[in-house]
């Protein structure tokens, strides 16, 4: 009878705790705890798709120590153990939490949720290209008219020299800056070289750091970045096709520095390093710290090459190494900063074609159109579009919000020295693209 009193009393009393005091009766998960969950979790998932994790660098025994026995996907315990992780990231307290901390957690949130999209995605859950991009890299793609398009092409058509069709003329025109193979190391050493002068200049990278390049073929990038952990990165540049002197300076600053080498650095070095903040050891590619990696990276080239200093040092030492002319870099370098304000028809491209509304020829087609894409790189871009899907938005969608957070904190192009120390801020700390805003 003792007992029923009690058990009645007791359920009374639960019955008319609020909800806050509920959470606080609750055991949350410390955050260490969360971290090494969800490195896990992410690492499961890497052996069912070989882009998931784009880097890691955490202790070697969180590592899956066998090989799936099936190669069916084992969704309801993924996403169980992620929404364990999501409710105890809901249920910290950040009463005593410092700012920086609460950054940390806001984008545990996201990462999280992105990931959770990302097995659904698996599982074969369909979405449109603007709600993936929201859910994996917490952004919200603008949309252009065609006619906006046409107007930059019209723009182009008046400076480019030649007759007849855009797309043909800049082809002609813009081989006359292509880099010889035999000398594309030659080039890209000392474009890599200058860029990490300049990079080093202003940040203090570990002492250990470092990096090796590959060039290899039949990829659907450009250039990679495999960050190794201990500072160390793999690049690799993608010869499928010719290159042209910009992408030296490009490739080096993008895969390089201040570019993915430096941001894996950083965040090596300051979050899991030194704050033992763990989640950040592992990188899942589809998430929201992709577009603050391929924005910055984007952003960094002209961090590290102001555009009079890049045209100079190009002028000077890459035109020269490459064995070509440099009469006509002042309008090569015009022409291609109005092409450069294109680089959103791509998008327009990928949301049609990945929503059912053009065909994979007719996307090729548009990106030949809008982008001067030769044929068989225009196919190989609709082969980046099917395997990666809406990461597109991350180059330049991520680029204007970089630049924008960047200068809007003093970092503008007068103030170079501020644009450097902001910049670092940003690598160094968790970031998403509505945190930018």
């Amino acid at each position: 009878m003792r007992k029923t009193f009690f058990l009645i009393l007791f359920t009374c009393f639960w019955a008319c705790t609020s909800t806050k005091e509920k959470e606080t009766a609750l055991q949350v998960l410390p955050m260490y705890e969360l971290a090494e969950r969800y490195v896990k979790v992410v690492l499961k998932l890497g052996q069912y798709d070989s882009d998931v994790v784009d880097a890691y660098y955490g202790p070697e025994e969180w590592k899956p120590q066998e090989q799936p026995a099936t190669d069916s996907l084992p969704v309801s315990g993924l996403l169980q153990e992620l929404q364990l992780i999501k409710e105890n990231l809901q249920n910290q307290s950040t009463d005593t939490l410092s700012e920086l901390e609460k950054k940390r957690l806001i984008m545990f949130k996201k990462q999280v949720l992105a990931i959770i999209t990302k097995v659904q995605m698996m599982q074969g859950r369909e979405f449109s290209f603007d709600k993936e991009a929201e859910l994996l890299y917490d952004a919200m793609p603008p949309h252009y008219e065609v006619a906006h398009f046409d107007s930059l092409l019209n723009a182009i058509d008046k400076e480019l020299p030649g007759e007849g069709n855009i797309a043909d003329r800049w082809s002609t025109y813009s081989a006359e800056f292509i880099i010889p193979k035999e000398k594309l190391d030659a080039v890209f050493q000392a474009a890599i070289t200058e860029a990490r002068k300049r990079t080093k200049a202003h940040y203090k990278l570990p002492e250990n750091e470092n990096f090796r390049v590959e060039y290899v073929t039949d990829k659907p990038w450009s250039g990679y970045n495999y960050f190794q952990g201990n500072g160390y990165s793999l690049i690799q540049v993608n010869t499928d096709f010719a290159i042209n002197i910009e992408r030296a300076i490009d490739l080096a600053c993008h895969e390089g520095y201040p570019g993915h080498h430096v941001f894996n650095t950083l965040l090596e070095q300051h979050l899991v390093n030194t704050k033992g903040w763990k989640e950040f050891s592992v990188y899942p590619l589809f998430s929201p710290q992709s577009l603050i990696a391929e924005g910055s990276a984007n952003y960094g080239i002209e961090v590290a090459f102001p555009a009079e200093e890049r045209l100079a040092f190009e002028k000077e030492v890459l035109f020269p190494l490459a064995g070509l002319d440099t009469a006509e870099a002042e309008r090569y370098y015009s022409i291609l900063s109005k092409i450069n304000q294109l680089n959103f028809a791509g998008n327009e491209a990928a949301r049609l074609y990945l929503d059912g509304n053009i065909s994979h020829e007719e996307a090729a087609d548009w990106l030949m159109k809008y982008n001067f894409y030769e044929k068989g790189k225009a196919l190989q871009r609709t082969r980046f579009i099917d395997r990666y899907r809406s990461y597109v938005i991350n180059y330049n969608l991520g680029q204007e919000l970089v630049r924008e957070y960047v200068e809007a904190h003093g970092g503008t192009a007068d103030n170079p020295e501020k644009r450097w120390e902001v910049f670092q801020e940003l690598l160094s700390t968790p970031n998403t693209a509505s945190m930018l805003q």
